[in-house]
C-alpha cells in the first residue's frame, strides 16, 4: 500500500480512468453535504493564506499493479462520493464558463473549459466509455455520461447525480459569484491518494479502517463490499449480477434498515444466537470465516443469503406468490410479530426442500400468530420472545415437523407459556382493548371471521357504545343504574363495549335506544361485530359482559390454541431431554465435597426458572434454557469447574 498526499486534481489528471465497483453504494451525497464542499471551497478560494483545504481520502485498487501513467482505470474502493461531487462541479464550471464572453472563459490559468473537460474529465485519446475520467456504478453510470456528454440525462434517471449538478449549476449563475475564487479554491483541494496492489494488500481491511469520515455506511453497505470487494472484476460482476442485484431489487422499496433485520435473523438461524443490530457485520464476517477453508469461495455464501432474502422477502414485505400464506404472513406483520422470523425463515427453507407442505407452513404461521397475540392480549412481557425462537429451531422433528411445533409450545412453560383459551377469553372481557395497539387487527380478524366477503375496517371507526363522556345524560345514567360511575369505570374501554360504525359523528353521546332505531343506527348495521344490538331495549353491565363473552368466544376460534395428547407432548419432551448419560458419567462430581457444592449449584439454577432443565452430556453438564447458559465441565488436571455462557 502506498499513501502520499496530492492535489486532488493532480490525482484526477494523472488517472487515465477511476471505476467505482459494481458492489459499491449508489452516489448518496444529499445537497447539504454538496453545500458544505461548496463553503469549504470558496473558502480556500478566498483566502490567499490558506495553501490546501484536506477533503479526505481517495483508496483505489490498482488493476494488474498498474500506475497512474498506464491506460488501466483504477478501482475506487472509498472517497467515491467526494470524487463525483468534485467530477460534478467541474462539469457544471466547464459548461457554465462555455457561456460567457471569449474574455471571460479562463478566470484562472488552466480553468478554462477546453482545458477542465481534457484534464479532469474526459481523456480524448481514448474512445467509448474509456474517454470518461470517472465510471459511476449501478443507476448513476448513464447519468454522469450524459452530463459529461452536454446532454440531458433521461427522464427515469431518478439519481443524485442530476440533483447535485444542478445544483452546483444554480450556485455557478449567481451573478455576485466571484469564479476566480471557486476555480482556485478547486486547485487547494487535498487529498490522502491510497494505492493498494491486488493480491498483495487487503482492501477490505482499509476500507474499514478508514470509512470513519463521510457518509455513514450501513451494514447491508459493508457487507457487500466484504463479499466483493477482494474478487477480480469478473469475478465481481457475476457473483453481483447473479445474486446480489436481485436481492437488492427484492428489497426495493423497502426501508433502508429492512436488510439489516434480514441479516440479524438469518444469522439467528444459523448460528443460534442474535446479534445486536450494531454488530450484524462484524457476526456476519465471524459466520463467513467459521465456514472458509484454504479452497473456498464465498460464492456458496451469497448464493445462500439470497435464498434466504427471498424467503425473508416472501415473509416480511408480502411478496409470497400464494394468496393464503401472503395473508397469513400480513396478520403476522399487523402484530408486530418479527421476533418469529427465525422459526419462519427455517420452516420456509423446509418448504424450498419439499420437507413440508405449504398447508403445514401455513398451520405454523397460524400458530405462530396465535402464540404472540394471545401472549398480547393477556399482557404478558415480549423480552424474551426472540430467545425464545431464536433456539425453538431445535425443538423441530423435520419427519413430524408440525407436530413437534405444537409440542415444544405446549411444553413452554412460566412466562413463555402459551396462554390457555380460558386465560385468552378472560383477558379480552377484562383488559383495555381501545388503547391495546393491535385494536385494528383485533377488530378486523372479529369482522371478517367466517365471511367470504371481507369488510375493510378501515372504512370505519371505533365507536364506545357506552360514551365515554364523565358528564352521562340522566337517560344513561338510569340505564345503567345507582352505581353508573364503576359501570362506566370498568367497562368503558373493554370488548363489550367496543364496536365498529360509519356514523360515530351522528352517534355522539346519544342514548342507546337513539343510537340503535336512528338511521345507520345498530338496527340497520350490516357489520357482525353490532349483531344482535338491534333487538336490545338497553345497555347495562349486564348486556356488555354477554357481548363480551360471545365475541370472546369467537375470539378463541380465531386465534386457536394447538392440541395434543399429553403422552404425545411427554414423548418429544423425552426425546429433547435424553442424552444417555448420567451423572455416573462423571466421577469428578462423586466425591463427597464436589457432590455436595454440585447438587446445591443444580438447585439454585433450577430455581430460577420452570424452563430450566439440566443435562448429562459425554464431557460436561448443561444447564438450559432456549441455549445452554451454564456449563460444568473438568479442567485441565482433574478439577471441576462452572462456565458461564
Amino acid at each position: 500500500m502506498k499513501a502520499v498526499d496530492s492535489h486532488l486534481l493532480t490525482l484526477l489528471k494523472k488517472s487515465s480512468q477511476f471505476v467505482v465497483p459494481i458492489y459499491q453504494r449508489v452516489y448518496s451525497w444529499q445537497e447539504s453535504e454538496c453545500n458544505q464542499l461548496w463553503s469549504d471551497i470558496i473558502r480556500a478560494g478566498e483566502n490567499e493564506k490558506l495553501g490546501a483545504h484536506f477533503t479526505g481520502s481517495i483508496v483505489y485498487v490498482a488493476k494488474d499493479q498498474s500506475t497512474n501513467t498506464s491506460t488501466e482505470p483504477d478501482l475506487i474502493i472509498d472517497g467515491q462520493q467526494r470524487v463525483t461531487t468534485v467530477t460534478l462541479l467541474l462539469a457544471a464550471l466547464a459548461t457554465h464558463l462555455e457561456k460567457l464572453p471569449d474574455g471571460q472563459r479562463e478566470p484562472v490559468e488552466g480553468f478554462s473549459p477546453k482545458k477542465i473537460r481534457n484534464r479532469y474529465l474526459l481523456d480524448e485519446d481514448e474512445d467509448g466509455e474509456r474517454q470518461f475520467k470517472l465510471i459511476l456504478s449501478q443507476g448513476d453510470k448513464g447519468a454522469l455520461i450524459s452530463i459529461l456528454q452536454g446532454v440531458e440525462p433521461s427522464d427515469d434517471a431518478s439519481t443524485r447525480v442530476v440533483d447535485n449538478y444542478n445544483f452546483f449549476v444554480r450556485k455557478l449563475n449567481d451573478s455576485k459569484l466571484d469564479l476566480s475564487a471557486v476555480c482556485k479554491g478547486l486547485d487547494k483541494l487535498v487529498v490522502v491518494d491510497v494505492t493498494l496492489t491486488r493480491n498483495v494488500d487487503n482492501p477490505q481491511l482499509v476500507f474499514e479502517a478508514m470509512n470513519s469520515t463521510g457518509k455513514k455506511l450501513s451494514q447491508a453497505d459493508l457487507i457487500r463490499n466484504y463479499v466483493l470487494m477482494d474478487l477480480p472484476p469478473k469475478a465481481q460482476e457475476k457473483l453481483y449480477s447473479a445474486y446480489w442485484r436481485p436481492m437488492e431489487l427484492e428489497f426495493a422499496g423497502a426501508d433502508e434498515t429492512q436488510f439489516d433485520e434480514f441479516v440479524r435473523h438469518f444469522l439467528t438461524v444459523k448460528t443460534g444466537s442474535i446479534p445486536r443490530l450494531g454488530d450484524i457485520y462484524e457476526a456476519f464476517k465471524d459466520y463467513s470465516t467459521s465456514l472458509a477453508s484454504d479452497d473456498d469461495t464465498i460464492d456458496p455464501l451469497v448464493i445462500e443469503l439470497r435464498e434466504y432474502a427471498r424467503r425473508y422477502c416472501a415473509i416480511a414485505l408480502g411478496n409470497d406468490p400464494d394468496p393464503k400464506l401472503r395473508e397469513a404472513f400480513k396478520d403476522l406483520d399487523q402484530i408486530k410479530a418479527d421476533v418469529v422470523y427465525p422459526l419462519l425463515l427455517e420452516a420456509y427453507s423446509d418448504l424450498d426442500l419439499g420437507t413440508i407442505t405449504r398447508d403445514e407452513l401455513l398451520e405454523i404461521v397460524q400458530m405462530v400468530t396465535s402464540y404472540v397475540f394471545r401472549r398480547a392480549v393477556c399482557r404478558v412481557p415480549t423480552n424474551s420472545l426472540n430467545k425464545t425462537f431464536a433456539g425453538f429451531g431445535a425443538a423441530v422433528r423435520k419427519d413430524r415437523y408440525v407436530e413437534s411445533v405444537k409440542a415444544h409450545f405446549l411444553s413452554l412453560t412460566s412466562y413463555r407459556a402459551f396462554p390457555t383459551d380460558d386465560e385468552f377469553r378472560a383477558a379480552l372481557q377484562s383488559t383495555d382493548l381501545y388503547n391495546f395497539r393491535r385494536r385494528s387487527y383485533f377488530l378486523r380478524m372479529l369482522e371478517n371471521y367466517g365471511r367470504k366477503e371481507r369488510v375493510t375496517i378501515e372504512d370505519y371507526t371505533i365507536e364506545h357504545i357506552l360514551p365515554q363522556n364523565e358528564n352521562l345524560s340522566a337517560v344513561w345514567k338510569a340505564d345503567l343504574g345507582a352505581d353508573w360511575q364503576d359501570v362506566q369505570h370498568t367497562y368503558l374501554h373493554t370488548l363489550g363495549n367496543l364496536t365498529l360504525t360509519g356514523y360515530n359523528s351522528e352517534y355522539s353521546d346519544h342514548p342507546f335506544v337513539k343510537k340503535r332505531d336512528m338511521d345507520g343506527g345498530f338496527k340497520d348495521s350490516p357489520l357482525r361485530l353490532n349483531r344482535g344490538l338491534g333487538q336490545l331495549e338497553g345497555w347495562n353491565a349486564t348486556e356488555i359482559e354477554h357481548r363480551a363473552k360471545r365475541l370472546a368466544e369467537d375470539a378463541s376460534r380465531i386465534w386457536t390454541r394447538p392440541e395434543l395428547p399429553t403422552d404425545v407432548i411427554a414423548e418429544f419432551q423425552q426425546t429433547r431431554q435424553e442424552s444417555g448419560f448420567s451423572i455416573a458419567d462423571h466421577p469428578y462430581l462423586l466425591s463427597s465435597a464436589r457432590r455436595k457444592l454440585f447438587d446445591r449449584l443444580s438447585a439454585e439454577t433450577l430455581s430460577l426458572d420452570s424452563l430450566i432443565t439440566r443435562t448429562f452430556l459425554k464431557l460436561y453438564v448443561a444447564f438450559k434454557a432456549e441455549t445452554n447458559f451454564l456449563d460444568w465441565r473438568v479442567a485441565l488436571g482433574g478439577s471441576a469447574s462452572p462456565g458461564r455462557r
